[in-house]
């Protein structure tokens, strides 16, 4: 069964085990307004999808990070209402990368119990050249906080090669930005003590790796929108890029 989104659709029972909660966690959450309500099917059975599936692993992920629930509520309530799964994903990826390590050493059936899917011998190479996972004899180590994003990235169609290139124009201008920002704060904070100073980068860690998302996606945003829309225009059909109508 399916929702009207045509996402599939899980019972509270469906949603809670593949989440790795209890029933009673999926509720609770829904009671303080952190998972939006099921839809309604026959029978008056709650439907759950993918959305709630990926706002559960957030906020498992930031309870790993020893944030409160009420620090929990507060940054979800930050968050904007229309997020997609892979937004969420892409919020979990960041809220791991506040973590000092999050590299676990797993066995095969671990690892794609924690991926919820059969890995073969492709998606493990493409996993691998993402550095999410790396092999150590007969197990695996894997990024814990990449993990969910890098599974997502197995289903884009793309060759293997481009996504290779996009990482790497990825990894060189974070390093660029990382390393201009992080002369800016030294100089801002070059007269304070070394505690202050640790104290400091801790608190500026995750708002600096959140402004650098929210900058990014809607950077990525204008500029696929340009790409389409010029695309649009080239085009003497007027069909998109993908072959629909533009109408």
């Amino acid at each position: 069964m399916t929702t009207d989104t045509g996402q599939p659709a899980l019972t509270i029972d469906e949603l809670a085990r593949r989440a790795g909660v209890t029933v009673r966690t999926v509720r609770f959450y829904g009671t303080r307004g952190l998972l939006p309500p099921p839809v309604i099917g026959p029978r008056r059975v709650g439907h759950y999808g993918s959305e709630h599936l990926a706002r559960l692993a957030l906020i498992e992920e930031m309870q790993r990070q020893g944030m409160t629930l009420a620090a929990i509520e507060r940054h979800l309530r930050q968050l904007p209402p229309d997020l997609t799964p892979h937004d969420l994903a892409i919020q979990r990826a960041v809220v791991a990368s506040w973590a000092p390590d999050t590299v676990e050493t797993v066995s095969r059936r671990e690892l794609e119990r924690r991926a919820d899917r059969p890995l073969g011998e492709e998606d493990l190479r493409r996993l691998a050249a993402m550095d999410v996972i790396a092999r150590d004899g007969e197990s695996f180590r894997v990024d814990s906080g990449l993990l969910r994003l890098g599974v997502r990235l197995l289903d884009v169609p793309l060759a293997h090669e481009t996504i290779l290139a996009a990482r790497t124009v990825l990894v060189e201008h974070a390093q660029a930005a990382a390393q201009e920002l992080s002369r800016l704060l030294r100089e801002a904070v070059a007269e304070r003590g070394p505690q202050e100073v640790r104290s400091l980068s801790a608190h500026m860690h995750p708002l600096v790796v959140q402004a650098l998302l929210t900058t990014f996606q809607r950077s990525l945003k204008e500029e696929l929108r340009g790409w389409v829309d010029g695309a649009r225009q080239d085009d003497p059909r007027g069909e998109d890029p993908g072959g629909a109508s533009a109408g």
